[in-house]
């Protein structure tokens, strides 16, 4: 087992997620450190303009908008990488690799690209620490979806042979991974999760998610704008599927006030996950929840109203919830570094197993200067 660091900016963008475990890459795993790092405003700005640049593009292009957002987030990773090392006592010399997911500025599977920003060279030579990076290119190359990627991880956790388990991520997007009891994967991207509630509570109140779900436990949710939502063709496509933040947008709930509006995509992303649970080859007895999402308690109820089945947290198993996805990409880090698959047909629709990233090794005249 060695130590790797998994850096997870999500769609949220809230911060930067950072995790130190150790692994065998296999079914050993064991946590050893998590650290936050958020998001300055102005930051989340920049980010907001980089997607909006990003998905106007028909595939990834150079951009001195998109390089000035990526120098930040790279300060933002490397600030915690700092952090988290000082807080585990663990030196970078220990350290197998990082892996680095980056921010997705779009996602755009269905045209053959996805676009994460974060420069691995800058991390691996101010750090002296090999990097991990683009683990979701190579699975679009070869006609996968790219996403979602920590079925792997998910099935590392919580794998019960007596009985099926599923595991729904509730970030920006929500994904769900199905586990057999033979450890066959199914995953895919169900629905948006709190990223479209986030934007509606910038828009509409002065803050910036709906703490607890309380704005949406006081609404009433709309039907007809929940129906019409729940119209869009991505719930009628087939699986394995995936998702980009701006594929959903907030005007059919426009016109209705702070709390009805809430109501409403709290619904559309609840309702998303019990269409989600039809595509799975049997009903689970229980979902495991990690993510952010999981704190929104009128969006757990009503999961658990569409769904007619009960959730837990992993943070009842033993797992902070906040920590799943770093976790997962310093997983798959060290997957990739021993070319073991990180992608599969029943998780991205990619025809065979699939390992993937591009490593990048520290310079080794910088290395020198940055450890002198």
């Amino acid at each position: 087992m060695q130590f790797v660091i998994g850096l997870m900016s999500g769609t949220s963008r809230d911060g930067v997620d950072a995790a130190l475990i150790k692994t065998d890459g296999r079914n050993a795993v064991e946590s050893i450190a998590f650290q936050f790092e958020p998001y300055p405003e102005n930051l989340k700005a920049v980010i907001s303009d980089a997607c909006d640049i990003a998905m106007a593009s028909k595939q990834p292009f150079a951009s001195r908008a998109i390089d000035y957002c990526e120098k930040l987030l790279d300060e933002r990773h490397l600030a915690a990488s700092e952090a988290l090392l000082t807080r585990s006592g663990v030196s970078a010399n220990e350290i197998a690799a990082i892996g680095l997911h980056g921010h997705t500025i779009a996602h755009r599977a269905d045209l053959g690209w996805t676009w994460q920003i974060g420069n691995p060279a800058f991390l691996a030579n101010q750090l002296n620490i090999p990097v991990m990076s683009n683990m979701r290119n190579f699975d679009v190359m070869f006609g996968g979806q790219g996403a979602p990627l920590i079925p792997v991880f998910h099935r590392a956790l919580f794998a019960d042979t007596s009985q099926p388990v599923a595991v729904l991520n509730l970030g920006g997007v929500a994904n769900l991974t199905f586990i057999g009891t033979d450890g066959a994967l199914h995953a895919f991207d169900c629905g948006m999760a709190s990223a479209l509630i986030d934007d509606w509570m910038s828009r509409k109140t002065n803050y910036p998610f709906d703490e607890g779900g309380k704005f949406a436990a006081n609404g009433t949710v709309d039907q007809q704008a929940l129906h019409a939502m729940l119209d869009h063709p991505f719930f009628s496509a087939s699986v394995p599927k995936s998702l980009d933040r701006k594929d959903f947008s907030l005007n059919l709930v426009d016109g209705l006030s702070a709390q009805d509006g809430a109501a409403t995509l709290t619904a559309f992303s609840a309702k998303a996950v019990a269409m989600g649970l039809k595509h799975f080859p049997a009903m689970p007895q229980r979902l495991i929840v990690c993510g952010g999402g999981r704190k929104n308690d009128t969006m757990l109820q009503m999961i658990e109203t569409y769904c007619g089945i009960p959730t837990v947290l992993t943070d009842d198993l033993g797992w902070g919830g906040d920590a799943i996805e770093a976790q997962g990409f310093a997983y798959l880090a060290y997957r990739c570094l021993h070319r073991l698959p990180i992608t599969y047909p029943g998780t991205t629709g990619v025809a065979e197993p699939m390992s993937g990233g591009v490593l990048t090794k520290p310079d080794q005249i910088l290395a020198k200067k940055v450890s002198a």
